[in-house]
């Protein structure tokens, strides 16, 4: 049987609450003395609490307010307990002011807690206020101020709300530290209990429940997108939160975890939530008031369907007045705006294992990072997104010339090739205390430029080697919050999470019955994976991927990493093609234990076929020997990730990482390609090893005048 879990809780807690829930701007004050901040060490939380007066609302409502549904015991009694809890407690003026918000709002009858009307309500707010303040750290850890993430991070573990708080530091003075736009105390920070610690805030922690859709029509800089989005229908997307089919298969424990990986000897952990999310690049209003000439008022869909006729942007699509068809014009302008995945902004590009930079120190980074996603609507588009230690900020379509030597721009792009700078919410905010654009389900993040998926745009993709690490391809991983871990949260495969065979988790990727999937975050583990993370798939395995599409219709290499150190590895057959039902085998079988120079089995190790070398001084031999392995369908491993966070010796000294060219083949830009793999030995504990995939175009890998870079 599952133990009963406060993750599992904090689900059932926040079908609760429906209201959507302003909260009153309050000022830090930032002038308290911080010489004398008190600390207690004999305490837990809830007594410590309980003897604070000017706490005493809050702890009202822990004595009142259930852990869940299903539980007998009060928050207070969770508080008493062992454990790792991490406390934001409103002072009673937080809690009296929030309740003031309410009364403007018309919500209760009068700002006490007399002006409730109804029990339901009632009970709703004080869930609001008690859930939203709590973060149960488990057997992990709690959250001092040094703990706290970078500016506009999102620590990593949910409140009891199931939400993820934003940290942001103050402008003005460098001590003053925001939580979701509430201010900590200057002087009631980090007060030591003996099961966590406690942080005061000015304000009530009260993220808006409303969804991503509700937000941006809410918006007062989106009105001209939000109309479009509503006239397309994305509405109805952007409205999903959750998978209750799947998490009440969870619950009636129809989905249970996987067995101990052979290898890792660690049982496979299902997550209990199937959230959706969605990430929204949002033009504010004076982009289309310059564009259009109008006041937003004014602007019309009509409007901006001429202005995109007139620049020849998506000319091969349907110009009528059908927002809701695919084809549409109006309705592919808007699906290239939204990700179905809900991205926070340090994780808009995955930063690890680059070439020199380590995820420990690093503040900055050393060579360009892109992460390439597909965009929500058919036909599939493609967006990049671009950040390098020149480009100073994130960028939508950034498109430099890059140098073969270091990998560094070689002059900043202009016209087109700049890209599109997606700004924080705190570049829009008046004041330091304002919260970002986020809401149950997504972010919504200002662009000040008009995003289209131009031939421009297309032309310049197709010149990339354009490579996912198969996480990316997973939208599922990053809406649960399972793709990018902080090393205090867990390291390496001591986290090792599965999804279950009986239910499709992944969009994307449909995986057999007899098939046990395992996903290895691999942080600190230093495996020669990149970004550190890979799949481990064993068991009589059948994997089907559905593959984003290319940017222009054309030649393209389909291409696969592997790191083939094991002689746990096995070996599949690769089948390639446009219906998933009755898809063409390609080649002979894959036999991931081929390393660059030896085959490593149960039975011994074998000299490859691969006819890998080291690189040596001499460029014209090296170029020999990579034309050799690529006749025999092999590449080197690139020289832009290492094992090692931090150091400069890359993937590419290796001669245990390679890649496997899958597929050479005219690939149509509005179609819909898969690749399945399917295990082809008896020995159901061989690993298939899904760490990244490439594709490459022709006019790249067999350019004349330049040879693809080994990047």
């Amino acid at each position: 049987m599952k133990q009963f879990s406060i993750l599992k809780s904090r689900r059932w807690s926040s079908m609760f609450f429906g209201l959507a829930l302003l909260t009153l701007v309050v000022s830090c004050q930032e002038d308290i003395d911080t010489s004398n901040r008190y600390t207690f060490t004999d305490e837990t939380i809830s007594s410590y609490i309980a003897k604070q007066p000017e706490y005493s609302e809050y702890y009202t409502l822990l004595q009142q307010v259930k852990i869940s549904e299903r539980s007998k015991s009060s928050l207070q009694q969770l508080l008493s307990a062992r454990g790792n809890y991490t406390c934001f407690v409103p002072n009673n003026k937080a809690i009296d002011l929030y309740l003031d918000t309410l009364y403007k709002q018309n919500i209760i009858t009068e700002p006490t807690w007399n002006g409730f009307t109804t029990e339901r309500v009632l009970d709703s707010i004080r869930q609001v206020i008690v859930y939203n303040s709590i973060i149960d750290g488990g057997d992990v850890l709690y959250y001092e101020i040094s703990d706290f993430p970078n500016n506009n991070e999102e620590i990593n573990i949910a409140n009891m709300n199931d939400r993820l708080l934003k940290v942001r530091y103050g402008t003005y003075n460098q001590d003053s530290v925001f939580i979701n736009g509430c201010c900590i105390s200057l002087q009631n920070r980090d007060i030591k209990a003996i099961n966590g610690r406690i942080h005061e805030v000015e304000k009530v922690i009260a993220p808006s429940n409303q969804n991503i859709s509700e937000l941006l029509a809410l918006g007062e800089n989106y009105k001209v997108l939000s109309k479009m989005v509503k006239a397309t229908g994305y509405t109805e997307a952007l409205s999903m939160v959750r998978d209750e089919v799947y998490e009440s298969k969870y619950d009636n424990e129809e989905i249970v975890d996987l067995p101990v990986h052979s290898s890792f000897g660690q049982t496979g952990t299902v997550p209990d939530t199937r959230k959706y999310g969605f990430t929204i690049f949002a033009e504010t209003d004076d982009v289309y008031e310059r564009l259009i000439g109008k006041s937003v008022e004014d602007i019309t869909i009509e409007d901006i369907k001429s202005y995109l006729i007139s620049q020849g942007y998506y000319k091969d699509a349907d110009q009528g007045d059908d927002y809701k068809d695919p084809k549409n014009i109006i309705n592919q302008f808007v699906g290239y705006h939204i990700l179905p995945a809900r991205i926070s902004y340090d994780q808009l590009v995955i930063h690890y294992n680059e070439k020199g930079y380590n995820y420990k120190s690093s503040t900055s980074p050393t060579i360009p990072v892109a992460e390439y996603y597909q965009t929500l609507g058919q036909p599939g588009k493609l967006l990049k997104i671009y950040e390098s230690a020149q480009s100073n900020g994130i960028y939508l379509n950034r498109f430099p010339e890059l140098s073969n030597l270091d990998y560094q721009e070689v002059a900043p792009p202009i016209g087109d090739n700049e890209g599109i700078l997606i700004q924080t919410g705190s570049e829009q905010n008046t004041t330091e205390s304002d919260d970002d654009e986020g809401a149950t389900n997504g972010i919504i993040y200002p662009i000040g430029e008009l995003l289209v998926y131009s031939d421009h745009t297309r032309t310049e993709l197709q010149k990339q080697r354009i490579r996912y690490d198969v996480a990316a391809l997973l939208p599922e991983l990053m809406n649960n919050k399972l793709r990018r871990l902080t090393e205090n949260y867990t390291k390496g495969a001591s986290n090792c999470r599965a999804f279950p065979s009986n239910y499709q988790y992944f969009d994307a990727m449909e995986i057999s019955k007899e098939t046990q999937c395992y996903y290895l975050p691999g942080l600190a583990c230093n495996w020669l994976d990149y970004q550190g993370d890979e799949f481990n798939i064993i068991g009589k395995y059948e994997v089907i991927l559905r593959l984003p599409p290319v940017p222009v219709s054309g030649t393209y290499e389909l291409r696969f990493g592997v790191q083939t150190n094991s002689n746990v590895r096995g070996m599949c057959q690769v089948y390639w093609g446009e219906d998933k039902n009755n898809l063409p085998a390609v080649g002979i079988p894959l036999d991931l234990r081929m390393g660059g120079t030896q085959r490593k089995t149960s039975a011994g190790t074998f000299t490859s076929i691969v006819g890998w070398e080291a690189d040596i001084e001499d460029e014209s031999y090296n170029s020999e020997v990579e034309k050799r392995m690529r006749n025999n369908g092999f590449m080197k491993g690139p020289e832009y990730y290492t094992g090692t966070p931090g150091s400069n010796t890359t993937v590419r000294t290796s001669a245990d990482v390679i890649r496997r060219i899958l597929v050479r083949n005219f690939m149509d830009a509005n179609k819909t390609y898969y690749i399945k793999f399917k295990s082809v030995l008896e020995d159901t504990k061989k690993e298939f090893f899904f760490d990244y995939i490439e594709f490459c175009s022709k006019e790249v890998y067999d350019n004349p005048t330049k040879s693809e870079d080994k990047w």
